[in-house]
């Protein structure tokens, strides 16, 4: 196994490459921040074009994590890890958990896209920075309905705020991606009598959001233009863009996906539409806030549930400060993380 130091960008803690020509392992380790604790943040699997896009993926997520956290008031900094390739093995998973051992704490992996509690256990065999495993005394398990809890009560706070409603009853919610977080989604708005429309790559599981929930099924590339109250992303980030923004007939954005944003003129550009975002990193915190307990070795129940119950609350306080400032949503996150990060 050789693992290397790249540069990491300016702000940025580190960047470990590393290669395991035993198992094939190819694999990056962001560590943005560790000022509030271990840099923590999931392992993404990844069919990069190329190291160097991978390098530029894992940096930008290890910073949204560090921005979640914070925002989460978690005693965690932020990171993140990338295994480049389609296909995974125990033994490559195995590989992976040695390349986190060796940065002796600092950073904690749990799973992310391609990557499963069951591809954790693996991980766990090597390695005890690890979170998200389905068994052991602080095994906190799948995050996903607990992610999904937590975008559903900021959905809600956003709907509020913004249109004046006080509840969901006849709400017209957009969501893209019906995977684990998506669908839990879509179970909590159906229970509280908002109108769903749906689209995913999977046709299986639009067809059982159809019988299941009633919802209306559009084709991936038509959710940006449905007429809807709220536009929930919940698959991959970088899709609200100059293009898919013009195309919106929406009031609020509020989902799971994380890095939702293209660029900061696309978070301009929703403000100068009228349309309500809330910060993704903000609202889906859940997950995080889950894992965090096995992470902390806490059996606490308050200690997330207080955290899940304050995220509204801290959406109210990058509100007012948007307000105060006459600035968009996404920039009052960002300084509202930022004010802490930079105090002593």
């Amino acid at each position: 196994m050789k693992i290397t130091q790249l540069d990491a960008l300016d702000g940025f803690e580190a960047l470990h490459y590393c290669e395991d020509h035993a198992s094939g392992l190819k694999a990056l380790i962001s560590i943005h921040s560790t000022k509030y604790g271990p840099a923590a943040g999931g392992c993404r699997l990844w069919d990069y074009p190329s190291l160097e896009a991978a390098t530029i993926d894992v940096q930008r997520l290890s910073k949204g994590m560090t921005y979640k956290n914070r925002s989460a008031d978690l005693p965690l900094g932020g990171g993140k890890s990338v295994i480049l390739g389609s296909k995974k093995t125990p033994e490559l998973m195995r590989a992976f958990g040695r390349f986190v051992d060796s940065l002796g704490g600092s950073y904690y992996t749990a799973e992310d896209v391609g990557v499963s509690p069951s591809d954790m256990e693996f991980v766990a065999e090597t390695t005890p920075y690890v979170a998200g495993l389905d068994s052991g005394e602080f095994a906190s398990g799948d995050p996903s309905p607990v992610t999904a809890n937590g975008v559903y009560i900021c959905l809600r706070r956003a709907v509020e705020h913004h249109m004046g409603k006080s509840d969901l009853t006849d709400i017209t919610v957009a969501i893209q991606g019906l995977g684990h977080v998506g669908w839990y989604l879509a179970e909590l708005l159906h229970d509280a009598n908002a109108k769903l429309i749906v689209t995913d790559i999977n046709a299986d599981v639009v067809t059982k959001a159809v019988n299941k929930f009633g919802a209306t099924a559009v084709a991936p590339d038509d959710i940006y233009a449905v007429q809807a109250d709220v536009f929930a992303p919940c698959a991959l980030g970088g899709i609200l863009n100059q293009n898919t923004i013009q195309q919106l007939k929406v009031k609020v954005v509020a989902g799971a996906a994380n890095n939702q944003l293209a660029d900061e003129q696309s978070g301009d550009a929703l403000r100068r539409k009228g349309i309500f975002y809330s910060p993704d990193y903000v609202v889906n915190a859940g997950g995080i806030i889950n894992a965090a307990m096995e992470m902390l070795k806490n059996d606490d129940p308050s200690f997330a549930e207080d955290r899940l119950a304050k995220l509204p609350d801290t959406l109210d306080q990058i509100i007012e400060l948007a307000d105060n400032q006459e600035i968009g949503m996404h920039l009052a996150a960002d300084r509202y993380v930022e004010d802490q990060l930079s105090a002593n």
